[in-house]
Parts: structure tokens; sequence; C-alpha cells
């Protein structure tokens, strides 16, 4: 099967530079000017700063397909035999909005598990977008990470197989699993944790950690900090390798992964209370995850690996929205249980 990386990290590495870079200040940015205050963020500005990223991943996703097409138009030797720069600019181009719809919407499932999370821990409103800020920095790193290892990984032909199966096995998985059976008290993170560092019994403002009695404490605003760090890793395992199954360029899954990363704070806050209502999204996305397992590991190499994207992406674009619709149009109970404070986990 025919594998070829178009953008390279080490004769690329600038561009991840500044990529890297142009994140760093918008997240200086929001932390400095933007969530400066301690302060619950209101629906409509979720709903504006959910628009903002939106627009930013769309902005650069055009800037992206003038990039490409201007590459290529400068080096046509590298294209396939009737490829044109401006075709493999729209092929990558959309690959990246493939990408970052699939990432967006395996990012529900993020958000259910935070609200859950902030339940248990008894975390108030105005405390949550401290914990998802230090969250999403860590996500970024990790992501990273993962995706640096995929690269290497999706490399060996026959781990597509595997990937793909995996994929595959977690998408019937959804259809049976009921995600509001999250037991918490029973993590062995959270078990741990309380080993290895006393915690206090209640928060402490907005400090993640306390001097009390003589004695360096975490609170509990910091153990959510680290369950929603290790409930990333644990998401990566699947939209990692869902994105691989859509693009081979390891640049394409890095930007694309990063801005819906960079967007699930906003999105967060935006859907936190009506996520429950989405109950057919899980099954939308399980037709997801089992359509891109099918692509990495059957389609892919049956179209001299590389399964057109434009029918993939309205696929999956049809898919998720078919879901949402049915859920609007099949309502049921949402979640009842909003915890009453802070667990004693000291």
């Amino acid at each position: 099967m025919t594998r070829t990386i178009f953008f390279p990290f080490a004769e690329f590495w600038q561009f991840y530079l500044w990529f890297v870079a142009g994140v760093v200040v918008v997240l200086l940015l929001d932390l400095g000017i933007l969530h400066k205050r301690t302060e619950e963020i209101s629906f409509k500005q979720a709903l504006r700063l959910s628009v903002l990223w939106v627009f930013l991943a769309l902005a650069y996703s055009g800037w992206f397909y003038w990039f490409v097409r201007g590459h290529f138009s400068a080096h046509p030797e590298v294209l396939e035999p009737g490829v044109t720069a401006a075709s493999k600019a729209a092929d990558f181009y959309l690959q990246f909005l493939s990408g970052y719809v699939v990432e967006k919407a395996l990012a529900v499932d993020n958000i259910f598990v935070f609200v859950v999370l902030f339940n248990f821990f008894g975390i108030p409103l105005k405390y949550q977008h401290r914990v998802l800020f230090y969250g999403i920095l860590g996500a970024l790193a990790f992501r990273a990470i993962f995706i640096a290892a995929g690269a290497v990984i999706m490399s060996v032909d026959w781990m597509l197989w595997i990937f793909g199966g995996i994929l595959i096995l977690t998408g019937f998985k959804l259809f049976f699993q009921d995600t509001e059976e999250i037991d918490l008290e029973g993590s062995r993170a959270l078990k741990l944790l309380r080993k290895l560092i006393p915690i206090t019994a209640g928060l402490r403002s907005n400090r993640f950690f306390v001097r009390e009695q003589g004695a360096f404490m975490a609170t509990p605003l910091f153990v959510a900090l680290v369950v929603v760090e290790l409930s990333d890793i644990l998401f990566a395992f699947d939209s990692v390798p869902a994105i691989f199954a859509l693009t081979d360029e390891p640049l394409i899954v890095f930007t694309s992964n990063i801005f819906a990363v960079l967007g699930l704070r906003a999105m967060y806050f935006l859907l936190a209370s009506v996520v429950d209502k989405f109950h057919c999204l899980r099954f939308g996305l399980a037709i997801v995850l089992i359509f891109v397992g099918l692509k990495m590991a059957i389609l892919n190499p049956m179209w001299d690996g590389h399964f057109p994207i434009l029918p993939s992406l309205v696929f999956i674009v049809l898919t998720i929205s078919a879901s949402i619709w049915a859920s609007i149009l099949f309502p049921k109970g949402g979640i009842s249980d909003k915890g009453e404070g802070p667990p004693e986990i000291g």
C-alpha cells in the first residue's frame, strides 16, 4: 500500500513551531485577559467563545488550503501523475475538516464525563473553567505525544489492521455501553492519588494545593484536574487513531486535533446542561468509529491507501447530524443526580 507523507516533521518543523507559538499566544490571551477573574461562564459567553473557536479553525483551514496549494505549485514533481496542486490542496483541506468534525463529535463524550466528574467532586461552576484550562494544557501535550507515536506506528502496514480493529470494536462497544454508569469512587487512579498525597476534605477557594497544619495537601480541585487529564488520555486512544484513518499526514492530525481540543472548554460550558439530551449521539459516534475503523483496515487498502475523503466527510457529517436530530425527536429523561457537594476524600 502506497503511503507518502508530504509534510514530514523533519522538513516542516518550523511550521509546527509557529503553529504551537500561535496556540500559546491564544491560551495566554484566554487566561490573562478573557478569564483573568474567577467567575462563572454564562451561556452567552460560552456561545461566543464556541463560535470564535470554530471560526478560527475554519479560518486556519482556508489558510492551510492556500499554503498547501502554493507548496505543491512550487513543487509539482512530488505529486502523483495527473494530480494538480489545487486538487491536492482541496483533498488536504477536506482531510482537515473531517478530522476536526470527528474530534469535535467525540469530544461530546468528554463533556458527559466532565459533568459527572464535577458533580462528584462538588466543583462550583466558577472554578470549573480553571480546572478545564489547565486540563487542556495537559491534553495538548499528551495529544502531541500520542500523534508523534501514532505517526511512527501507522507507518507499519499491519498496525493499520490492529488499530482499525480496535476502532471497530470500540464502536460496537458504544452501542451497548451505558455512559451514565461511571464509578469515580471505585477509580484506581483516585485510590492511588489518595495514597500518594493527603487531600483536604473540601475545596480551598480556587487553589490546587494548600499547606495546613504544617502539611502540604492537595484539594479536590487538583484531584478533579488529575481525573480530567486521565480521561483525556483514555479518549485519545480512540480519537487519534480515528483521525489517522482519515489522513496519513501527521501535520493534519496534529492541527485538527489541537483546534478541537482548544474549543472543548467553551463547548463544555455551552452543552454541559443539555449534553444528556443527546442520548442518540453515542449511536452516531459508534457508527462513525466503525466506519473509520473499516476505512483504516479495509477501504484505504482497497483504494491504494486513500479512500476518497469527500464521501467520508459527507457520511460522517450526515451520521452525526442524524443522531442529533434523533435525540431531539425522541427525547428521554436527563441526568438526575447533580451532587450535593464535595465528597469526603481526605
